[in-house]
């Protein structure tokens, strides 16, 4: 009894807005992700993924996420893009910029399905904070944020929320955060 409260108690510290062992399908812009599903194939169900959908398919991922894996994929939201600087978006998306697309997309990603507890309890054996190698070959931290949840931050200094955690996939894990992480 006392691992599945800490596995709850760590789903609603990271922004889960339903206890880990609970909730079977979770709804992600207006969509429900299934567990038997790939990463790509929840992703593109999501009404507020649209422009990661894009860009996954503009930098040639789809065949990457849809692999076996495991993989995590911190997923920015399209008002997450949103916030980036007028046209970045536009121009990252251009085939002349397919590699920085796809650097920005791959500090996304982390090898290994990785769930809201792992996260709180390598923060917990290293100080309050966690970090993990992307597949890009920078790392993201994260800590608890102030007013409880779970902040993201990247090698910039910039920081976001997980705002839905541990949306399991049938190639490993989504969690979906506010912002754009930079390498």
């Amino acid at each position: 009894m006392a691992i599945r409260t800490s596995l709850i108690a760590a789903a609603l510290a990271l922004g889960g807005t339903a206890p880990l062992l609970a909730q079977h399908n979770p709804m992600v812009g207006g969509a429900a992700m299934y567990p038997s599903k790939t990463i790509v194939q929840n992703a593109m169900n999501s009404k507020d993924h649209t422009t990661l959908v894009a860009a996954v398919k503009a930098a040639g991922l789809v065949d990457t996420l849809s692999r076996a894996g495991p993989l995590t994929v911190f997923a920015p939201t399209n008002a997450a893009f949103a916030k980036l600087p007028a046209g970045t978006v536009d121009t990252l998306l251009k085939p002349e910029n397919k590699a920085k697309l796809k650097s920005v997309l791959t500090y996304h990603v982390v090898p290994g399905s990785i769930s809201a507890a792992d996260i709180a309890a390598k923060a917990e054996a290293h100080g309050g904070t966690a970090s993990y190698k992307t597949v890009e070959g920078e790392k993201l931290m994260f800590k608890k944020g102030p007013n409880g949840g779970w902040l993201i931050m990247d090698g910039k200094g910039d920081t976001g929320h997980i705002t839905i955690a541990n949306v399991r996939q049938s190639n490993g894990m989504i969690h979906v955060i506010d912002t754009v992480m930079m390498p």
